[in-house]
């Protein structure tokens, strides 16, 4: 089976200020954030990046997104390059970050009728999706109520149904359940895994063991920048260490190279 998602030895630098140096304990003024990534993914799986802060996932998956261009190394979605085709691979991704901001004087609905016509979808094909998804995450309740007004747990919910208003083939998270009481939580989870059924590829990214346990069907460990270990979930539980255990056993590994 060819995969939807191929990362292939992706590199991406950034440039650091004298107080960012200060900050990263260097006097190196280059940062790899992401350094020879590889990995794949396929339809009707979720993959899961699991790493510490400042691993390099959201770098990782806001290059996957054409947020960034890497520096090196290519991406393709659906056979498309993200570096020669970014406006076809948009077509076909949902990103969801926290970084994503709301403006508060807007309504779900709104916001909603306005994503649907960047991707000129037809009016009665947003209406059918709007309303599956409203009710589907109980925004049709506060459709009109300012965002700035809604709770941190419905400002996701709406956050998620933008980003799956053309209902994208590859959906892509950064930490989904971040910031959120475990009600919420569990209903995107519980929606991540009805993707799945429905053939979505997915990939997260999170510092969450019991996250990747319970949806994932594979994980990659990213740290410093590069995949440690990929593994299928089976695979974790079967092995001598769990997958919390093996995890800190990269960690350990990492920092002792970064030493020697």
């Amino acid at each position: 089976m060819e995969a939807t998602l191929r990362v292939e030895q992706i590199v991406k630098r950034f440039r650091l200020s004298k107080k960012q140096q200060k900050i990263e304990h260097t006097k190196d003024p280059i940062k790899i954030a992401v350094n020879g990534l590889s990995f794949s993914a396929y339809a009707g799986e979720i993959y899961g990046l699991l790493g510490p802060n400042g691993a390099g996932k959201t770098t990782a998956l806001r290059c996957i997104s054409t947020l960034m261009k890497p520096d090196s190394g290519e991406i393709f979605l659906q056979g498309h390059s993200v570096k020669e085709d970014p406006e076809q691979v948009r077509r076909v991704i949902g990103f969801l970050t926290s970084d994503l901001k709301l403006e508060d004087f807007f309504t779900p609905n709104y916001l909603f009728d306005y994503f649907a016509s960047l991707h000129g979808m037809e009016e009665t094909v947003v209406q059918t999706s709007k309303k599956q998804l409203f009710d589907r995450f109980g925004i049709d309740r506060f459709a009109e109520v300012k965002v700035g007004e809604l709770s941190t747990g419905m400002r996701q919910k709406v956050q998620i149904a933008i980003a799956l208003v053309h209902d994208p083939a590859v959906v892509i998270f950064d930490e989904p359940t971040n910031g959120l009481d475990v009600l919420t939580a569990k209903v995107v989870t519980d929606y991540l895994l009805e993707l799945k059924q429905q053939g979505k590829t997915i990939v997260i990214s999170t510092h969450i063991f019991s996250l990747v346990e319970k949806i994932c069907d594979r994980v990659g460990i990213i740290i410093d920048g590069a995949l440690t270990e990929e593994l299928t979930l089976s695979d974790a539980t079967r092995k001598e260490a769990d997958l919390e255990e093996r995890f800190f056993q990269r960690v350990a590994e990492s920092e002792g190279k970064r030493h020697a």
